[in-house]
């Protein structure tokens, strides 16, 4: 098996439940405290809290806020409808937009009067890293990101997706300062979901040695038949994004997996569904383009070999599939 859409969807741990996780207010509860240190120690935040990785969690998350909120189109989905269910209750949210080559509309963040602004340092997708210390020079308010793929010092808060560190559907993990957010009672936090996400994080390995490799093999034998939607550099180092043309990423995805290789063409397509990339529409391409695109990122070790076989495999499927069409 080639797993190649790690931070899309992570390998499961084996899941073990202890009940020195049970947390109570008349007892110690020593096992969380411990862990919640951990946390403390290793992103250096003041609190934390869990909340429902779902667009009605990230409802919640808004309604804590208090003052003007942007948020990013490029940000994860559940944010996006979380978001939208905030505006259908008469609140205004400051939409920020992508450029055609995938990076922040800055036009969108210049003399607005936004206190907080959800912006990740990578767009889901497409993985296109985003420099948050040059995005401060735009905005004074604070940022709010998502760091399961990656995690930058200039976020003010920061909170991660169980489901992509785990593959598992339990509670989101949040992680901020001061009172930007309103703090659980102790028996209200899903110290499951809590432990999971720290063994998650702590076991994130990227594999950066293959892209340029990866690179240099599907150009050699895809030319003028790959289309770079972003800057292949300026993804994250364990991460390629592109497109196939004349195709439709799900249908290399089901037929790459019978050959138990298993790549992605965005958030929540992996398995070939039939969602295009919001993110490539977003971005200004129209939908039939947004279904060639597809998602690589490396976890795993995989060597030289493995990428050459993965190539040669991918150009057979999609020689295939041209041919069938």
């Amino acid at each position: 098996m080639l797993k190649l859409n790690s931070l899309q969807y992570s390998k499961s741990n084996d899941l073990e439940i202890s009940n020195k996780y049970s947390v109570s207010a008349l007892k110690s509860n020593k096992s969380f405290d411990d862990l919640c240190l951990q946390y403390y120690s290793k992103f250096h935040y003041k609190c934390l809290k869990t909340f429902s990785f779902s667009k009605e969690g990230f409802l919640g998350l808004l309604l804590e806020l208090k003052g003007k909120i942007a948020v990013s189109v490029g940000e994860t989905q559940f944010l996006i409808d979380g978001a939208k269910m905030y505006e259908s209750l008469g609140f205004e949210i400051q939409w920020v937009r992508l450029n055609k080559d995938g990076t922040i509309n800055l036009y969108d963040l210049k003399n607005q009067d936004i206190d907080f602004l959800f912006l990740s340092s990578y767009v889901m997708d497409t993985f296109l890293q985003i420099d948050l210390e040059r995005i401060q020079k735009f905005t004074k308010a604070k940022i709010i990101s998502n760091g399961t793929a990656h995690r930058s010092d200039q976020s003010n808060s920061v909170y991660f997706d169980n489901y992509k560190l785990n593959g598992f559907n339990v509670s989101g993990v949040l992680l901020f300062n001061d009172d930007m957010f309103d703090l659980l009672p102790i028996g209200q936090i899903d110290t499951i979901a809590l432990k999971m996400c720290f063994l998650g994080l702590e076991k994130q390995k990227g594999n950066c040695q293959v892209k340029n490799i990866l690179i240099e093999e599907l150009c050699k034998l895809f030319s003028e038949d790959i289309h770079l939607f972003v800057d292949k550099q300026k993804t994250l180092p364990n991460s390629l994004h592109f497109g196939l043309k004349g195709i439709k990423a799900r249908e290399l995805i089901r037929t790459m997996a019978l050959s138990k290789i298993y790549i992605s063409n965005g958030e929540g397509c992996s398995l070939g569904l039939s969602k295009p990339s919001r993110i490539i529409q977003e971005m200004g391409y129209a939908e039939e383009m947004s279904r060639t695109a597809i998602s690589l990122s490396f976890i795993d070790d995989i060597t030289k070999e493995d990428i050459i076989n993965f190539t040669k495999v991918l150009y057979l499927k999609y020689q295939q599939i041209k041919m069938l069409s």
